[in-house]
């Protein structure tokens, strides 16, 4: 199994071939929460549809961890791939996937300890506490297969791949879909049934990649020898992804303060939240897609000497990821309710998200921008950067904002809406002007170099 050259060619051709299989493989992975909230919501009541609401955000805390570790090895790979360094490939892969067995092992144990108090500190309504703590425990025990599963397209992607991280978490997902329906609408398992399927979703898709990639010609054999870790390796992956791990931890803190203040609304405004979460994810898959692919793009065409190439391909990027924003932006303009009324039927949630909906979708149209930006820059290994950059933004803004307007503004969702927005922006402006001059400097540095 060859790698896939992202250094060559049309750089539009290459950007969507790479980055559509990316977008697709993203849209499925997200309807492992969407379609738990979507059965919990027509067959439960308004509690489990709060629990799983609140539980997402607790468990997205695991997949934003490992994400951002993940894509420190998709760099690093990329920019070995587009050296030619095969040696360093494998050592990589092998150093990744040893320390993320560990680290989802550590994280697992760490969540079942502290499941009540974090769930308390978010002021889970009453009502649906309990069931939030089936959720998160449940969930929790198959972190080493998010782990497994994310560490695996990590790999591929960072080698020129996106195209099998799509099938494999494609067949997840059917699976997912089946075993909700079957778990929630014929055994009744409710909410503990909903991440029940979920993580046995994942450790197929993490066990099918496994056996594929193994009876194929791929660069690492998966044998026990194999899973070494190199200790130069490990360091440079801490550098790269420890940076890119902890802004999305800082984000998602932030994002985890808004919903306590939410759920200190009660429990319609806690339902809100997570329905509007599901769509935040769905109007910036594009953005967030693209981000990942700007990465990869970049590390190998930094790594093959072509950086204008790189600088290229952020602008058309980010201009495909604007308008797919926009597209969900206009829907949450001309009929929330109908976005609403798609996860839960009930009134007072529909009359409580319709406001909310129409102001936090601004956002779309902002973190379009803020994603692309960061993207490229993790992908020249600035990741120093988008970490001050983005626990800023969650710390100094968002965070802020949020006791502000929950002190003043408690009772009017629209208000609260704009917080995201209000930050967004004035984080791609700061970003955007770095980007520039960033872009500027290396030009510079370029020709007195004698490469330009």
């Amino acid at each position: 199994m060859r790698e896939h050259n992202l250094t060559e060619g049309n750089i539009i051709k290459t950007l969507l071939f790479f980055a559509v299989p990316f977008l697709i493989a993203n849209i499925l992975q997200s309807l492992y929460g969407a379609v738990d909230l979507f059965v919990v919501g027509k067959y439960c009541a308004a509690e489990s549809v709060a629990a799983i609401s609140t539980g997402t955000q607790v468990t997205q805390i695991v997949t934003s961890l490992a994400t951002g570790l993940t894509l420190g090895g998709t760099i690093l790979i990329g920019q070995y791939t587009g050296s030619r360094d095969n040696v360093r490939v494998k050592q990589t892969i092998g150093t990744m996937l040893t320390v993320f067995a560990v680290f989802a092992l550590i994280l697992t144990a760490l969540m079942l300890g502290f499941e009540r108090q974090l769930l308390t500190l978010l002021q889970t309504p009453a009502e649906s506490f309990e069931l939030t703590m089936q959720y998160v425990a449940v969930c929790s025990a198959g972190n080493l297969f998010i782990c497994g599963y994310n560490a695996l397209s990590a790999v591929l992607r960072g080698y020129g791949d996106s195209t099998r991280p799509m099938i494999f978490v494609g067949v997840a997902c059917v699976l997912n879909i089946v075993l909700d329906l079957l778990f929630v609408a014929v055994f009744g398992l409710g909410v503990a049934g909903t991440a029940l399927a979920t993580v046995i979703s994942q450790a197929v898709s993490m066990c099918i990649a496994i056996v594929y990639l193994k009876k194929k010609d791929f660069i690492f054999d998966f044998r026990l020898k194999s899973f070494r870790p190199v200790k130069e390796i490990a360091v440079r992956l801490a550098k790269v992804g420890i940076p890119i791990s902890f802004q999305e931890l800082m984000v998602r803190i932030s994002f985890l303060y808004l919903a306590a203040v939410m759920n200190g609304c009660g429990v319609y405004a806690a339902a809100v939240v997570g329905i509007s979460s599901k769509y935040d994810v769905f109007a910036m898959l594009s953005a967030t897609s693209m981000a990942s692919a700007l990465a990869a793009i970049t590390a190998q065409n930094m790594g093959a000497g072509k950086p204008e190439r790189a600088r290229q391909s952020l602008w058309y990027g980010m201009g495909f990821a604007l308008f797919v924003s926009c597209l969900f932006f206009l829907w949450a303009q001309v009929s929330p309710q109908s976005m609403i009324r798609v996860f839960a039927d009930e009134t007072n949630i529909v009359k409580a998200g319709i406001p909310f909906f129409r102001s936090c979708s601004y956002d779309y149209i902002m973190v379009a921008m803020v994603f692309c930006l960061n993207g490229y820059l993790n992908g020249r290994q600035k990741t120093v950067w988008t970490m001050v950059s983005c626990s800023a933004g969650a710390l100094l803004l968002r965070i802020p904002m949020v006791y502000l307007f929950g002190n003043y503004f408690a009772d009017d969702l629209g208000r609260l809406g704009m917080i995201a927005p209000i930050v967004s922006g004035i984080m791609a402006f700061y970003t955007l002007v770095y980007v520039l001059c960033e872009n500027r400097s290396f030009r510079r540095r370029e020709k007195a170099a004698g490469t330009v």
